[in-house]
């Protein structure tokens, strides 16, 4: 008989895992307690997978040898509990995935910063090797295994994915860095959510390699109390490093093996520290994977950046709008608060995921002249903030906020959206909310 899986969540990773379990000779079924978007129902009635929607079919899910359950999904849902005490395997869509590759994969986590170095170590690969980029970002991981058959994977690789791996093991796991983030999906346990993200070397070996932060002082207390099996290669912008990279005199300096190669960062089109980092990271994996040195500096110096992350929108009348919506928490806010160079109307506020605003202040009082709060509960933004900026004002409406910080800019300001929030109370997504910016500048 055919084994049963069962797909929980309708979208781009369950339907990605469907088109793959049932090329691989497993009867599927996707249940999704919401609704399936058109395109991905059309995917599964053109190529005959069973579904349902509205509603989780308890005698049609329990009856799985095994689930993929979407990183959307909480563990702790009614569902997700009854199939675990049936003792049917939970594993994630990446699980699923490197099952049916035998190619070499780059894993990418962290708090921030994943998304871009994600696509940036693509973009150093992808002229000299047969490289797909999926995860977290663009088409599902499981969906290229299938279609595409690359010999190379970057995964862009959240905390929730990671929970419910099994086997997963990435040749190269990078770390970006690690701090409080999604904590309503870990008890509220910081050191939970750190264990989640270093499941990325779980599997790993002494052939293996970790990237890492050494800047980062979570990432380098947890490696001290809980060693991995892979080779250590950190980077660093505040100290030489023996094997690995760090910044010095505008270069970044990558040693493997006695082998080291220079990078002038002069040319980076990506701005602050923060980018810095991240092309250390990318860099790293590039010269493991043995691609030539004028490439990597061509690549670094061409790529364009990642949309709704520091992205310049238009300048009007000599005041720069800059969209980084995908800011969905307080640390990605922090550094571009700290890349602004000049004076900031801040466009903040959403969904509020515990944050600590605090780390903030020294930004406020230097460059942000004054702050539009964005929300439907701004009570916390307000409470943090007032009485530091001589303006703040709120709304639950983008083009309200940008006609406001349109009257408020003066030439040679910034305006900026970075929500330090998920997006979740007024938007569908980060996306969304990002694009009706843009649209929003674009109609002034």
């Amino acid at each position: 008989m055919r084994k049963r899986l069962v797909i929980l969540g309708g979208g781009e990773s369950g339907v990605g895992t469907a088109l793959l379990g049932r090329a691989k000779g497993y009867e599927v079924f996707v249940s999704d307690k919401g609704i399936i978007k058109e395109n991905y129902k059309q995917v599964l009635i053109h190529n005959e997978i069973e579904w349902e929607e509205g509603k989780h079919s308890n005698e049609r899910i329990l009856t799985a040898d095994l689930v993929m359950k979407s990183p959307g999904i909480p563990s702790k849902v009614d569902i997700v509990t009854r199939i675990l005490e049936a003792q049917i395997p939970v594993i994630s869509e990446i699980e699923f995935a490197s099952r049916y590759t035998e190619a070499t994969i780059i894993g990418i986590t962290g708090s921030n910063g994943k998304t871009t170095t994600a696509t940036l170590t693509h973009h150093l690969l992808k002229q000299d090797l047969n490289v797909g980029l999926a995860g977290n970002i663009g088409y599902s991981f499981a969906k290229l295994v299938l279609e595409q058959n690359y010999k190379n994977y970057v995964l862009e690789i959240s905390s929730f994915q990671l929970d419910d791996i099994i086997d997963f093991r990435p040749r190269i796991a990078v770390i970006t860095n690690i701090t409080p983030d999604h904590l309503d999906r870990y008890d509220y346990q910081f050191e939970n959510y750190i264990a989640s993200k270093f499941k990325i070397a779980m599997n790993q070996t002494a052939d293996d390699y970790l990237i890492y932060d050494a800047d980062d002082d979570v990432i380098v207390t947890h490696l001290k109390h809980h060693p991995v099996a892979s080779k250590l290669l950190p980077f660093s912008l505040t100290r030489p490093i023996e094997n690995g990279a760090y910044f010095k005199n505008n270069n970044i300096i990558i040693t493997i093996d006695n082998q080291n190669i220079i990078m002038p960062t002069t040319n980076l089109t990506l701005e602050g520290n923060h980018n810095i980092k991240n092309a250390m990271a990318a860099s790293t994996v590039a010269h493991l994977l043995k691609i030539r040195k004028q490439t990597i500096r061509e690549s670094l110096e061409n790529f364009q950046g990642v949309e709704h992350r520091l992205e310049h929108v238009l300048k009007i009348n000599k005041v720069q709008y800059i969209n980084d919506s995908k800011a969905t928490n307080v640390n990605a806010t922090y550094y571009a608060l700290e890349s602004m160079d000049a004076p900031t109307v801040w466009i903040v506020g959403g969904l509020d995921k515990g944050n600590n605003y605090k780390e903030l202040y020294p930004f406020i009082n230097e460059k942000v002249k004054a702050i539009i709060c964005l929300g439907i509960d701004n009570d916390k933004i307000m409470e943090a903030f007032g009485g530091m900026v001589d303006i703040m004002v709120e709304t639950q409406f983008m083009s309200e906020a940008v006609k406001i910080a349109y009257k408020i800019a003066e030439a040679g300001d910034n305006v900026l959206l970075s929500p330090a929030c998920a997006s979740f109370d007024l938007f569908e997504n980060y996306e969304d909310r990002g694009r009706q910016f843009k649209e929003a500048v674009r109609n002034l």
